[in-house]
C-alpha cells in the first residue's frame, strides 16, 4: 500500500509521498516536481497535466483550468463569472453544476466541474503509481479553508469517480501547520505557554492567514481568514492589462481579440514578475505576438508595484482579521511563516513584515509545504506507517444551524439552533434532543449566507427522521440526533435513536468526617447495606432511521460517471499504445533500412536486400498516407509482416552474433583455467621448494648445536 498526500493547487499539483521515514515531492513524466492543473480534450484523446499545457494555446478552447474553484460552483454565481476570465473553454450549466463544453473525439461534450476534477485526480493518480511502482488508492487531498460543504462534498465525490479512497480532505493552512509541527521536538508540554504561530500562504489564485497554537503532540488552528481573490494570478493580470494598451498604442496589435496572443502574453508577464523579484527590472520580448508583429518593452520593479497598488492595500486585512479572531496581538506570535509562489514579492514581504513588526520565517518548502503536509496527514491515517501521534483540531469556517417545523403539540417549541459556532473545534459531534410524536424533517443550513464566497446556496442538506410514535400513555417520544461536522469538513445526521425515561437504583456515596467515622451496626459484625435512592435515568431503547439528501451525488450518478472516467482512461490508453505502436514501426522502418547496407550486408543476398527495401518503402508510404490513422492491430500487423521478411537475414546474423559471443565465452573459460592451472602450479612449486629446504634447515640447526657444545667444553677445561 502507498501512502500519498496531493496539493491539488489552481495553477499546478505537487504529490507528496511517505517512504525512507521521510516525505518525498515525486516528479512527473517530465521530471517536474509539479504538474500543471489542466485538462484538454483532442480529436483522439484528453490531455491531462503536462500534455494538456503542451496543447494548450493551440487547444484554447478545450482546455480547462481553475478545476478546484469550479468545485460546488453553479453557473450563475458572480464566482464563476470570474473564473471565466482566467479559463478558455466555456463554461455551461450541467443540471445544476458549473461545467464546460468541449469538443472531444469530434463531437461536443459537457462536463461537470466534479468529473474535470477526477479526470485530472486520474492522471495525479497514475503519476504517484508509477514512481512508486504500487497501486494508488488511499490519499489526502487539500482544499481551502473558505470551502463550503457543497463544494467538499464535490472533492469527496471526484475522488470517488477517480478510484481514490480520501481518508481526509484537508485544509491548506492545517496541513502546512501539521508539516511544521510533526517534525518538531522542543514543543511546550503541559501547561505551558503554546507556541503561536502564524502561517501566511499566498498561492496562485487565493491568500490565506492562519493562526496555530502548538504543543507537544497536537495542534489547535486559533483563526483563519482569507482573501479568495488575491494572489499570484491578480498580478499577472495586472501586468498583461498594462502590456495589452502599451502594445495596442505601440505596435498596433489587440491582444484582447487574440486569445492566443493573449495566453503568450500571460506566461511572459509571469516569468517578467519572477525575475523583478530578484531585480530591479526586466525586460519582455514576445516573437511574432499577432498580426506577423514583435513586441517588447521593458518593466521597473517600482512600476510593477504601482500596477497592483490596491491589491498591495490588501495585505493586511487577512492578518487584521485573524489576529482578532484569535484575540492576540502581533506581540504574542512566536513565528510568521511564509508560504506560497506570492510570498517571494519584496513588497508584500515588506508589508507583512511591517505589520508585524519582525522579522518573516521562511524555514518551510514555499511550494510543497502543503503537499508534504498532506503526506503526513496520510500517514498518520492509514496503517501501513507508524507516525508519532499528533492531534489537528481544525475551526468551522461558517456558523451552521438547523431549522425544523415546529411541532403542532408543542406551540411555544424554537424551530432553530446554531449547533456548529464559527471558530468551534472541527470535527465535532452535537446530540440534538426532539421530543415527538410523529416523523419529522430537519434541515441544515449556514446561519449567515453573507459570509459565504459567492453566491453559493447556503442549504446544506435535508434530513428526514422516520419511525416515531407516541408511546402507550400517548405521550412524547424522545429523540436524539447525533449530528457530526466529520473531519472532511462536512456535515451529517449520522444516526438517530430514542431513549426512555426509567427509574434507576444508585448507592448514596457516604460523607465522611476526618479521617475515620464510626457507625453504629445494630446487627455485630455484620455489615451495613449502603444506602440507595431512585433517580431518573434516559435509556437507549431503538435505533430511528434517517434518510439524508445532500448535495452530494447518489450511488447510481456516481456509478454512471465511475463507469464513464473508466471508459475514458482506457480509450486514453488505447490511443497512448497505439501511438507507441506507430512510434516503434517507424523508428525499426529507419533502423532496418540503414542496417541492411551495414551490419546486415554480409548475411544477405541481393535479392533478399531488395525485397526487405521493396517491403520497408512500401510501408513507410502506408504509415504517411492511409497509416496515419490506423488502428494499434494494423501497426502490429505491418511490423510482423517487416519481420517475416527480414526474419531470415535478422536471424541469420543473430546466429553468428552468437557464435561469436559463444566463442569468445569460451575463450574466457579457457584464459581463465589457463591461469587458474597456472597459479595452481605456482603454488605447489612454492611448496616443493618449502618442503625441500627444511632438511637443510635441520641439519644447519644440528651443526650449529652441536659447535656450540665443543665451544662450551673448551672453556669447561680451561
Amino acid at each position: 500500500m502507498s501512502v500519498v498526500g496531493i496539493d491539488l493547487g489552481s495553477q499546478s499539483t505537487k504529490i507528496g509521498v511517505a517512504r525512507n521515514k521521510g516525505i518525498d515531492i515525486i516528479t512527473n513524466e517530465t521530471s517536474n516536481r509539479q504538474t500543471p492543473s489542466l485538462v484538454g480534450f483532442g480529436p483522439k484523446s484528453r490531455y491531462l497535466g503536462e500534455n494538456a499545457k503542451t496543447q494548450e494555446i493551440s487547444n484554447l478552447k478545450n482546455t480547462v483550468s481553475s478545476l478546484k474553484r469550479l468545485a460546488g460552483r453553479k453557473l450563475d454565481d458572480p464566482e464563476v463569472t470570474i473564473e471565466q476570465e482566467y479559463i478558455s473553454a466555456p463554461l455551461v450549466d450541467i443540471n445544476g453544476q458549473v461545467g464546460a463544453e468541449v469538443t472531444y473525439r469530434g463531437e461536443k461534450q459537457r462536463y461537470t466541474a466534479t468529473q474535470l476534477i477526477a479526470m485530472y485526480l486520474g492522471k495525479i493518480r497514475d503519476t504517484a503509481s508509477k514512481e512508486l511502482k504500487l497501486p494508488v488508492s488511499d490519499v489526502v487531498l487539500s482544499c481551502p479553508p473558505w470551502f463550503t460543504d457543497s463544494q467538499r462534498r464535490a472533492m469527496l465525490d471526484a475522488a470517488q469517480i477517480a478510484n481514490l479512497k480520501l481518508l481526509r480532505l484537508i485544509n491548506d493552512n492545517t496541513a502546512i501547520a501539521l508539516g511544521y509541527g510533526i517534525t518538531k521536538t522542543d514543543l511546550p508540554e503541559g501547561e505551558a505557554k503554546p507556541r503561536r504561530v502564524a502561517f501566511i500562504d499566498i498561492g496562485y489564485s487565493d491568500y490565506t492567514c492562519s493562526i496555530v497554537e502548538f504543543r507537544k503532540g497536537e495542534l489547535a488552528v486559533k483563526a483563519t481568514s482569507w482573501d479568495r481573490h488575491f494572489g499570484g494570478r491578480n498580478f499577472d493580470k495586472a501586468l498583461v492589462d498594462h502590456f495589452g494598451k502599451e502594445f495596442k498604442e505601440k505596435f498596433k496589435v489587440d491582444i484582447n481579440t487574440n486569445g492566443k496572443a493573449k495566453l503568450r502574453v500571460m506566461a511572459a508577464v509571469e516569468k517578467l514578475k519572477k525575475i523583478l523579484s530578484a531585480n530591479s527590472s526586466a525586460p519582455l520580448n514576445i516573437e511574432s505576438l499577432m498580426d506577423d508583429k514583435d513586441v517588447r518593452a521593458v518593466l521597473k520593479r517600482e512600476e510593477l508595484e504601482e500596477l497592483v497598488k490596491p491589491l498591495l492595500e490588501r495585505v493586511t486585512v487577512p492578518l487584521e482579521q485573524a489576529l482578532a479572531e484569535a484575540k492576540l496581538k502581533p506581540e504574542d506570535l512566536d513565528a510568521i511563516e511564509m508560504v506560497g509562489g506570492c510570498t517571494r514579492v519584496p513588497a508584500i514581504k515588506d508589508a507583512i513584515a511591517k505589520f508585524y513588526g519582525r522579522p518573516l520565517s521562511f524555514t518551510l518548502n514555499q511550494d510543497e509545504a502543503i503537499a508534504r503536509g498532506c503526506a503526513f496527514s496520510c500517514a498518520t491515517l492509514s496503517p501501513v506507517f507508524r507516525v508519532r501521534d499528533f492531534s489537528i483540531h481544525d475551526i468551522v469556517s461558517y456558523p451552521i444551524e438547523f431549522t425544523w417545523e415546529q411541532s403542532p403539540e408543542i406551540p411555544d417549541e424554537d424551530t432553530s439552533l446554531t449547533v456548529f459556532n464559527k471558530g468551534g473545534i472541527m470535527p465535532s459531534t452535537k446530540i440534538l434532543t426532539f421530543y415527538r410524536k410523529q416523523a419529522f424533517d430537519l434541515e441544515a443550513r449556514y446561519a449567515k449566507p453573507e459570509m459565504l464566497p459567492g453566491k453559493t446556496n447556503p442549504w446544506i442538506g435535508r434530513f428526514s427522521v422516520k419511525g416515531i410514535k407516541a408511546d402507550a400513555q400517548d405521550d412524547f417520544m424522545i429523540c436524539k440526533l447525533k449530528a457530526r461536522l466529520n473531519l472532511h469538513g462536512i456535515l451529517n445526521v449520522e444516526s438517530g435513536y430514542y431513549v426512555e425515561d426509567v427509574e434507576v437504583e444508585e448507592p448514596i456515596p457516604e460523607v465522611k468526617e476526618g479521617d475515620k467515622m464510626e457507625t453504629d451496626q445494630p446487627n455485630g459484625d455484620a455489615e451495613a447495606k449502603p444506602k440507595t435512592r431512585k433517580v431518573k435515568k434516559q435509556q437507549r431503547k431503538g435505533e430511528l432511521p434517517v434518510s439524508a439528501g445532500t448535495s452530494s451525488l447518489d450511488e447510481p450518478t456516481l456509478s454512471g460517471l465511475s463507469e464513464q472516467e473508466n471508459q475514458m482512461y482506457m480509450e486514453d490508453k488505447l490511443v497512448a499504445d497505439t501511438e507507441d505502436k506507430k512510434n516503434e514501426l517507424e523508428a525499426y522502418i529507419y533502423e532496418l533500412r540503414g542496417a541492411i547496407d551495414d551490419k546486415y550486408s554480409d548475411f544477405a543476398s541481393e535479392e533478399e536486400k531488395e525485397k526487405i527495401k521493396d517491403k520497408l518503402e512500401k510501408t513507410e508510404d502506408w504509415l504517411y498516407e492511409d497509416g496515419e490513422d490506423a488502428t494499434k492491430a494494423q501497426y502490429i500487423a505491418k511490423m510482423d509482416e517487416i519481420r517475416f521478411v527480414a526474419g531470415p537475414v535478422v536471424g541469420r546474423y543473430n546466429e553468428k552474433q552468437e557464435e561469436e559471443r559463444q566463442a569468445r565465452r569460451q575463450a574466457e573459460e579457457e584464459a581463465a583455467a589457463k591461469k587458474r592451472a597456472e597459479a595452481e602450479a605456482k603454488r605447489k612449486a612454492e611448496e616443493e621448494a618449502k618442503k625441500a629446504a627444511e632438511p637443510a634447515k635441520k641439519s644447519e640447526d644440528s651443526e650449529m648445536k652441536d659447535a656450540d657444545t665443543v665451544k662450551g667444553e673448551v672453556e669447561e677445561a680451561k
